[in-house]
């Protein structure tokens, strides 16, 4: 078998030949890094050009879930802007950046902290480098003599992330930058709020006068779609896409202004206001604290960021200062507003600082279809009125110590598990970064909503929250990490439903196959969506938004609903909750009854119809396929012991119902092996007489096996079948260097060269088979098969942008995709779910 990449991967995290700096800082145990500023020779690059493809300049996102958040390149620049519910910019803002100042028996140096920028994305028809009077920091480059010659490192471990700046300035520089991700705390995780951590040194043997100064652009605003029609376009690939454009660049209305409070002095950004607050209006902070002897702190609340820069750059190059003052001016149109905070003091020789400094920002309403909004979950704890940015950052000032040592505390199981590869940390960790920047919505709290209602995008391109097939796979994170996060998503499926919704829809898919316009109602009562609607409509109330396949057919979605359920009863680490069990029941009988309809021949097990109807939503199957199948009798098997639980502690009758789902298992059980199993693997269905091995055929038996149910095969059938698909599928596919391919012959060969699915690897399906190789003591090639996916993901540049799937000519699809995070089944097989601490607490 191949090296399969892990090797080289824990050379790359250990710095070993990637320069982790050359004062011979390390960067943190278990986390991604990257020498400053180095470009990629050969990123992936999207599949299909009308899919999402910003380049591999990702960091990890700062922002709590639901709040909006922005992100860091390792080229310090400030790119991802999520701070609009469910929407996507990407863009350069060349004013919003730190920048150091450094004076010495040498002379004075001084460079904005990122390397220099190309245009201000806010800005498109500007000429010119923007802010042409600033010194940008200098990237690191590899020489013709292939050795690399560092300035530095960024380096991530979801939530945290650092800067090592290297052999620019005399001292030395890091910083530290996380939000309080902290599992089972359904407050401190909504903040919108971002705290640096900046260590300087002075490793020489005179003082240094040294100056940090940040710059923000007040964006209020922006992050509103101004087309109201959002007219929903499709793409190459057959999906629907809606029309955002954001307010970039808008400046009229803007002011910005000192502010003081104990503990702080800042800088507040504003706009203008509508009666009640619109979405995209609201506050920006820049905090720093008050009281720290020997620190000057310096305020500009105003200066123009669409000339050469030189109004701030001038006197910050020369000697640390800015222009203190407070202009409250409102802007015009094209009149843009940045506001700058420095902070100015003496190190000497030997001596050390910190110096804690905060972003927050308080834009409380998300906003969906025309005459609908949602209030952001942290509004729960500041208010709506949108004027509690400077509260936000003055308890981030405050407790942000607290909440980086909880960050240390839950991290630390995983750092610890020695008996895990490095590699496989690192990115238990960083793949939680798509519950923030996944276009994540998270509601404040109501009567029937405690800890309100919570939604992640399927991914950017597939702009639909919690798709149901996908979130089988990628909600072992939320269960083990947020559990009532993951029951509120399961009862807003169980409230969908008995839901109808008539309104005519033509189905993409039939358009791609090139046979016309073939229409579908969007919601049949009983089916169990796909998911829970969109960004651009009214999420969590109008479900079944992509229109790609006709949902209301997929076999797959009732047992998904009906597996979940019973996963969060039993495993949640906040223990057994017999009324989220309750509330779910009545619409798992109704799905289960729904499906069963597409059992065309009464032999117990639902027929696929022809048409993709299931999770490979490109791949048609026909009659009772291994995928479906499995699964339906993994869901019987759970809603029967639903049925008896529900029975024997809550005295609810559901013998009726058990008796029916106990006759369908009979008759399932009966027949699925009989229909399918070759001998050595399950075929793909019972009436295609398509010949491959399909990689996910029994992640029904997975499921069953664990959540501690009756298994769906016998024991040694599955090892058989997971023989076949590990030869076939991922050993004599590309040597195994890049996972597991979905569906090859028996001989690796493709059934067709030029198939959609079968073909790509898919990184949450990977993730979830190797648990299930896990599950059954298979522990080297879960290992391998893991190692493989995350070592294409995390040096192919496409860190903090997972996408649903990769191909062997180095292209991707579907980036930023909810089902990676899967890789927490393989923590919950491999560890016994071992609990991460915090998760059991209850809101």
């Amino acid at each position: 078998m191949a090296r399969l990449g892990l090797s080289a991967l824990h050379e790359l995290l250990r710095g070993k030949g990637s320069g982790a700096g050359g004062s011979g800082w390390q960067a943190p145990a278990a986390s991604w890094h990257r020498p400053f500023g180095l470009g990629w020779e050969k990123p992936y690059t999207v599949r299909y050009a009308s899919n999402l493809d910003d380049g591999p300049n990702h960091g990890a996102p700062l922002g709590g879930f639901g709040a909006g958040c922005f992100g860091r390149g390792p080229d310090g620049a400030f790119n991802l802007w999520h701070l609009d519910g469910g929407e996507h910019w990407f863009g350069s803002l060349p004013d919003c950046q730190f920048a150091l100042f450094e004076k010495s028996g040498s002379g004075c140096r001084a460079h904005a902290l990122a390397t220099a920028p190309e245009r201000d994305d806010s800005r498109p028809g500007a000429s010119g480098a923007p802010l042409g009077a600033w010194s940008w920091y200098p990237a690191s480059t590899t020489g013709s003599d292939g050795n690399l010659r560092s300035t530095g490192t960024y380096a991530a471990r979801y939530p945290l992330s650092w800067f090592r700046y290297d052999g620019v300035f005399q001292a030395a520089v890091g910083c530290e930058a996380f939000s309080p991700i902290l599992p089972g705390d359904y407050q401190r995780s909504s903040y919108p709020v971002a705290v640096f951590r900046w260590s300087l040194s002075n490793p020489s043997d005179q003082p240094l006068e040294l100056s940090l100064l940040l710059s923000w652009r007040n964006t209020s605003g922006w992050f509103t779609n101004t087309d109201p029609s959002a007219a929903v376009t499709f793409r190459d690939d057959g999906s629907p896409e809606h029309n955002y454009v954001p307010a970039i660049g808008a400046t009229g209305g803007q002011h910005n202004r000192w502010v003081d409070a104990p503990g702080l002095k800042g800088v507040l950004l504003e706009g203008a206001r509508s009666e009640p607050i619109a979405e995209g209006q609201g506050q920006w902070c820049l905090a720093v604290p008050d009281d720290v002897e020997g620190v000057e702190v310096l305020r500009c609340s105003r200066w123009d960021p669409s000339g050469d820069g030189a109004e701030l750059w001038e006197s910050f190059e020369r000697d640390g200062s800015i222009p203190d003052r407070d202009d409250e001016r409102t802007s015009a149109a094209n009149e843009p507003a940045s506001a700058a905070i420095a902070l100015r003091f003496t190190l000497a020789p030997g001596a050390s600082i910190e110096l804690p400094v905060v972003i927050s920002w308080d834009l409380p309403v998300t906003a969906f279809a025309t005459g609908t909004r949602a209030l952001r979950r942290y509004t729960d704890f500041f208010g709506t009125s949108g004027r509690q940015a400077a509260a936000i950052a003055a308890e981030a000032l405050l407790d942000g110590r607290d909440w980086r040592e909880q960050i240390e505390a839950w991290q630390a199981p995983v750092l610890e598990r020695a008996d895990l590869p490095e590699p496989l940390r690192m990115a238990l960790l960083n793949e939680l970064y798509d519950l923030a920047s996944g276009g994540s919505l998270w509601t404040a709290a109501s009567p029937s909503d405690p800890v309100g209602r919570f939604g992640v995008l399927e991914c950017l391109d597939y702009a639909w929250y919690e798709s149901l097939d996908v979130r089988l796979y990628g909600s072992f994170a939320l269960l083990q990490l947020w559990p009532e996060l993951d029951k509120a998503v399961l009862r807003d499926f169980a409230r969908a439903i008995p839901a109808a919704d008539p309104t005519p829809r033509p189905i993409g898919w039939y358009f791609t196959q090139g046979r016309g316009r073939v229409e579908a109602a969007r919601k049949v009562a009983g089916a169990t969506p796909h998911d829970l609607g969109a960004p651009n409509e009214r999420p969590f109330d109008a479900t079944n938004y992509t229109a790609y396949q006709d949902c209301n057919r997929w076999k797959d979605l009732a047992s998904d609903f009906v597996l979940q359920v019973w996963r969060a009863f039993t495993l949640a680490p906040t223990g057994e909750d017999l009324r989220f069990l309750a509330d779910c029941w009545p619409a798992a009988v109704q799905a289960l009854r729904y499906l069963k309809t597409f059992d065309a021949n009464d032999d117990g097990l639902p027929d696929n119809g022809g048409a993709p109807d299931q999770t490979f939503d490109d791949w048609p199957l026909e009659g009772v396929s291994a995928y479906c199948g499995a699964l339906w009798i993994a869901a019987l098997e759970a809603a029967l012991a639903m049925g008896q639980r529900l029975q024997l502690e809550l005295g609810l009758d559901t013998s009726a119902e058990q008796r029916e789902f106990g006759g369908w298992l009979e008759q399932s059980r009966a027949n699925f092996d009989a229909l399918l199993w070759n001998g050595e693997y399950y075929r793909i269905d019972a009436g295609s007489g398509t010949p491959v091995v399909m990689a996910d055929q029994l992640c029904g038996d997975f499921y069953a096996r664990l959540l501690g149910l009756p298994a769906v095969v016998a024991e040694e059938r599955a090892r058989s079948a997971l023989g076949a698909i590990k030869e076939a599928c991922f050993e004599r596919f590309e040597g195994g260097r890049l996972g597991v391919a979905n569906g090859l012959r028996r001989d690796g060969t493709p059934l067709d060269p030029k198939g959609t699915h079968p073909l790509e690897v898919w990184t949450g399906i990977n993730f979830g088979l190797a648990a299930y190789f896990r599950l059954l003591d298979e522990t080297g090639t879960a290992l391998a098969i893991t190692g493989a996916v995350v070592e294409q993901v995390y040096t192919g540049g496409l860190q903090f942008r997972t996408p649903e799937a990769i191909t062997a000519v180095g292209t991707f699809r579907a980036c930023h995709y909810l089902r990676a995070m899967a890789i927490w089944a393989l923590w919950a097989t491999h560890t016994g779910w071992e609990p991460i601490p915090g998760a059991a607490r209850r809101p």
